[in-house]
């Protein structure tokens, strides 16, 4: 598979590649299950739990703020692809629309489909993640979570949760489908947290 799909790290890449990874030639897509099909004008988010509970609309995340972000992403399958561009809304500015609970202490991120993962508070408030809207200037394809998805670039791919359509507020980690099925916790790719 190496020289085909994935290549080495050059040497001036290795301080962007954490251990054990390859680059992807492509954007590889991986997905258990079905692939749900959702329009944009049926995509909603809906956040309870530990938080007062509300549903946005795909026009109210448009009216936030947009931003453009270049940033890494990284596989547990041990594959990573540099410089991913993408356009959408900063997790921060969507918390700031949310009433929170003080006792509130991890995410769990819901998704058409069914599938979940479980993301501590303090890591899913970081400045640096967002939900995606766009790909390399596109719409994002379906294949690639669209019409919406989280991106959390410091952790592991399947933290990234494709087709995101909820927040729910715990004051407990409760472990999401990956990490019931042998994946770690956290899923930190430069300390290799591949599996528990």
């Amino acid at each position: 598979m190496i020289g085909k799909f994935f290549r080495k790290p050059k040497a001036e890449e290795s301080d962007r590649v954490p251990p054990g990874q390859y680059l992807a030639k492509g954007f590889p897509v991986l997905t258990y299950g079905d692939t749900p099909q959702i329009t944009i004008d049926d995509w909603e988010l809906r956040v309870w739990g530990l938080a007062k509970e509300k549903t946005f609309s795909w026009s109210d995340f448009m009216a936030m703020p947009q931003h453009d972000f270049t940033k890494d992403f990284h596989c547990v399958t041990r594959w990573t692809k540099l410089d991913v561009q993408w356009t959408g809304i900063k997790v921060t500015d969507l918390m700031s629309q949310l009433k929170l609970d003080p006792k509130a202490s991890h995410v769990m991120a819901h998704c058409y489909g069914g599938y979940t993962t479980n993301v501590p508070l303090e890591e899913f408030v970081q400045e640096e993640n967002f939900f995606a809207h766009t790909l390399f200037g596109e719409l994002l394809p379906v294949k690639h979570g669209g019409p919406m998805r989280l991106v959390i670039p410091h952790l592991y791919g399947w933290k990234s949760a494709k087709w995101i359509n909820g927040l729910e507020f715990l004051d407990y980690d409760e472990l999401g489908f990956w990490e019931c099925n042998g994946y770690h916790h956290r899923g930190e790719p430069w300390a290799e947290e591949r599996y528990s």
